[in-house]
């Protein structure tokens, strides 16, 4: 079964909706520059209130490893998703602080960038269009044979769900802008999302 990660939340309503909806993974966003961030206090605030059978993953762009593996130890986050330009020596360093799983988001643009992805130490890897969050897709026929499980974003929302799925047969999809109504999230397209997915899945 496809799992579902929806990204971004931010206010105690969405972890709320999302307790309710039982995704498999929420996202905090730690990039500064993100509409979506969330400070170390405010996520560790969310995620007392989060479901314990739902994991709390934490977005760093460029974000120092000792930062990043504090937040894994001490139980703010489940997981890390690494959403800038962090290399295979970042990933060994941070394995060094943490023995928490990593994921390790790429721009795919061009048959080139699966390998790189493919070639990847961390534990999941995820597709993306841009830089992430942009609400743009890439051409998913580019996944036609690709042999890795890999968390899909980029452009999904509850229209185009069950399609994708279908398509390019996720590990997980990951939702954030596609589930956000004048950019706060929005509690009836997360659970359109949500139920898109699994209705594919029978």
């Amino acid at each position: 079964m496809t799992r579902i990660k929806l990204c971004g939340l931010t206010r105690p309503c969405d972890i709320e909706w999302a307790n309710d909806l039982q995704p498999d993974y929420i996202g905090f966003v730690f990039a500064g520059k993100s509409r979506r961030y969330v400070s170390a206090m405010d996520a560790a605030a969310l995620h007392e209130k989060l479901h314990p059978a739902i994991q709390a993953v934490g977005v760093f762009v460029n974000e120092a490893p000792e930062a990043v593996a504090a937040l894994l130890n001490r139980g703010v986050i489940d997981l890390a998703q690494l959403h800038g330009s962090e290399d295979e020596a970042y990933i060994e360093a941070l394995r060094k602080l943490t023995d928490k799983p990593l994921i390790q988001a790429f721009r795919i643009d061009a048959p080139a960038d699966l390998e790189r992805a493919r070639r990847s130490s961390a534990d999941h890897i995820l597709l993306d269009h841009g830089p992430g969050g942009t609400g743009e897709a890439f051409d998913w026929t580019l996944l036609k044979a690709f042999d890795r499980p890999f968390f899909l974003a980029g452009g999904l929302g509850p229209e185009n769900a069950r399609r994708v799925v279908e398509a390019a047969h996720p590990f997980a999809v990951d939702v954030s802008s596609g589930i956000e109504t004048n950019g706060v999230k929005d509690h009836a397209k997360m659970t359109a999302f949500v139920n898109a997915v699994r209705h594919e899945e029978g």
